[in-house]
């Protein structure tokens, strides 16, 4: 089959590979129809996850038809459309047993690599990396989804592939993002990066119960596209100080729940602390540019809440944590336990509460995957979300 293969840093390839096939029980094979590339794909493209392998099957946003199923499976049968959560997890353990599915114990083979970086291993990922499992991506036309009978969703027929894609990361992603956040009725909620991730965190906020919205980025296109679909006020911080423009927005008090939708890979302008990230990761000794957080806690009002959805890759440097313990701030992270959110949001799509495509602006082939990384990461050409029809 083809597939779009990661074989260093800012080199995507469009590889013939071999055809996956049924190795457990409860496992089956999709034919991809719809897949995309997410934000977090970018931190593999330029090089700041380790142990990734030359030929590695990259993407985790993946959906499509059920080709074969394993001699144990019974919750599909061929020809079901299903959407399959970019984590994948057991059911069984501990921590899906809590509903804590992206940090299944039973689903990364490599768990002592992941161990050695975190203490503990989070559950496997499809395409990223083998510290998290080392499993085939769906940026390919086909996709074996080990346990399947626990992890994928069957969607309506009626409901295009756009409509119910980003029920496999982003949508779930932006949700939790808001759910962490801990939003009630009224709250002023502060998110930084308009990317895709942060789109949705924007329609949650909302439903949610926000009474105002304020967006972060420097991109016209994502700026604009939080104006007009999200209905939030915007700060483009090239131009404007994010934190006095915050105070004055909230007259001193600061938003009340922050959400930092961008993570490792903070532009940050040219603040001090931002060009020092730069330096670091440039000359190597520095693995994360963690300036939003930092500028959620200094921003942050005192008692509130900070979720952040954004993923980090190793140590960050110079987190003002005194004035997260003094302000009383409350911190959620972690991966999306997605397998949670895919019923009811799906039901948000069926009723029309919502239609993920809207952040859609690039559609193409598969084998345009490479230069459409290439657009993604540098923002050309309108760039927000990109989808490959295999």
């Amino acid at each position: 089959m083809k597939a779009l293969c990661w074989h260093g840093k800012h080199d995507v390839r469009y590889d013939t590979v071999p055809d996956p096939t049924i190795k457990d029980g409860q496992d089956v094979i999709i034919k991809v129809t719809s897949c995309a590339i997410c934000g977090s794909d970018l931190h593999l493209y330029d090089g700041f996850m380790p142990t990734m392998e030359s030929g590695d099957v990259l993407g985790h946003e993946n959906m499509g038809e059920v080709v074969e199923v394993g001699p144990e499976h019974t919750k599909f049968k061929v020809g079901d459309r299903v959407v399959v959560p970019f984590n994948i997890a057991c059911g069984q353990c501990f921590f899906c047993q809590k509903g804590l599915w992206s940090l299944c114990d039973r689903t990364n083979p490599n768990h002592k690599m992941a161990e050695a970086a975190m203490g503990h291993s989070p559950s496997g990922l499809f395409g990223y990396s083998h510290m998290l499992g080392g499993y085939a991506g769906g940026q390919a036309e086909y996709l074996r989804v080990p346990h399947a009978d626990v992890g994928p969703i069957k969607v309506p027929d009626e409901l295009s592939d756009e409509q119910v894609l980003f029920l496999s990361d982003i949508f779930p992603t932006g949700y939790m993002a808001a759910e962490n956040a801990e939003i009630e009725p009224g709250d002023t909620v502060a998110i930084w990066g308009c990317g895709p991730v942060g789109q949705f965190a924007i329609q949650s906020a909302w439903m949610l119960g926000a009474g105002r919205v304020i967006a972060i980025d420097n991109v016209p296109e994502r700026l604009a596209m939080a104006q007009t679909h999200g209905k939030a006020e915007t700060i483009n911080f090239d131009e404007q100080s994010v934190f006095e423009t915050l105070n004055e927005m909230t007259n001193g008090r600061g938003p009340d729940r922050c959400i930092d939708a961008v993570g490792t890979e903070a532009h940050g302008g040219g603040s001090v602390d931002a060009v020092v990230d730069n330096v670091k990761k440039s000359l190597r000794i520095g693995t994360d540019r963690p300036h939003v957080l930092r500028e959620a806690i200094m921003s942050c009002r005192k008692g509130g809440t900070i979720s952040m959805p954004g993923v980090y890759v190793g140590f960050l440097d110079k987190v003002p944590m005194g004035a997260f313990m003094n302000k009383g701030l409350t911190l959620k992270t972690g991966q999306t336990h997605t397998h949670r959110y895919l019923a009811p949001l799906l039901e948000k799509v069926v009723d029309g509460t919502i239609d993920p495509s809207f952040v859609i602006t690039h559609r193409a082939g598969l084998d345009a995957g490479p230069e459409l990384y290439s657009t993604f990461r540098d923002k050309k050409d309108s760039c927000i979300k990109v989808v490959l029809k295999p």
